[in-house]
């Protein structure tokens, strides 16, 4: 991986395998991000940078006029989000019962926690229960997917990843799908399964990746358009 400059936007820029030029301005910061053919010039594809200089500036602006969420101290009044609806935080402080979450009147998420817990522990609770209830959800994906696509998942997990949705290991067969999906709406979390399953067809962001995805899952373009609003 290489960077270019131009003026105040800096590209990272990458050289692979591939037939066409793919430029991508990436969330939450605005990173821009260019895939290049091996074949192809540098100057040809600074050319190309400089060509798209005022859509980048666009997109990039985009990112900095979305709401970002604030810190959260995961105490009572909070808005948290469970599947792409928003719920009300109410934190119950009790050594009785055992630490999690409950959804309640479909309004409310009820918080169990240790009496003088502080935010790091509250917040490992919710985790957990985002953890457990995602788990949940994604065998039932990958059953169904499996046959459809034609490959075999031999693993997955979950984690939290900062800058991904989600990650596939071609050679393991093994995908990663990133925590804050139990956030977001179940089609989501269904395309970012479909889309790292399709990697196992094509390991590249490829015009023949893009076809297969087409295929598969012909409304993927608005899921994830929206993931990033």
């Amino acid at each position: 991986m290489r960077k270019l400059t131009f003026g105040d936007i800096e590209v990272q820029f990458f050289k692979k395998n591939i037939k066409n030029l793919h430029l991508s301005v990436l969330p939450p910061d605005g990173q821009v991000r260019i895939s290049a053919p091996k074949k192809l010039n540098d100057e040809a594809v600074r050319l190309f940078v400089i060509s798209k200089l005022s859509w980048i500036k666009k997109q990039q602006a985009k990112f900095q006029k979305q709401e970002r969420q604030p810190e959260r101290d995961f105490v009572s009044g909070e808005s948290h989000y469970f599947l792409g609806e928003r719920y009300l935080l109410n934190v119950i402080y009790t050594n009785k019962r055992k630490q999690g979450v409950e959804i309640r009147n479909k309004t409310y998420l009820d918080l169990f926690v240790r009496e003088n817990s502080n935010k790091e522990q509250r917040q490992k609770v919710m985790r957990e229960w985002y953890r457990i209830k995602l788990k949940a959800m994604i065998p039932p994906l990958i059953e169904k997917w499996e046959p459809l696509i034609g490959v075999k998942v031999e693993s997955w997990g979950v984690k939290l990843m900062k800058t991904r949705w989600g990650t596939c290991n071609t050679t393991s067969k093994r995908i990663w799908l990133n925590l804050e999906l139990a956030q977001k709406p179940p089609a989501c979390l269904e395309y970012i399964v479909v889309h790292e399953m399709v990697h196992l067809l094509e390991r590249l962001h490829s015009e023949r990746f893009v076809a297969y995805m087409d295929k598969f899952l012909p409304n993927w373009r608005s899921t994830k358009a929206g993931m990033n609003a």
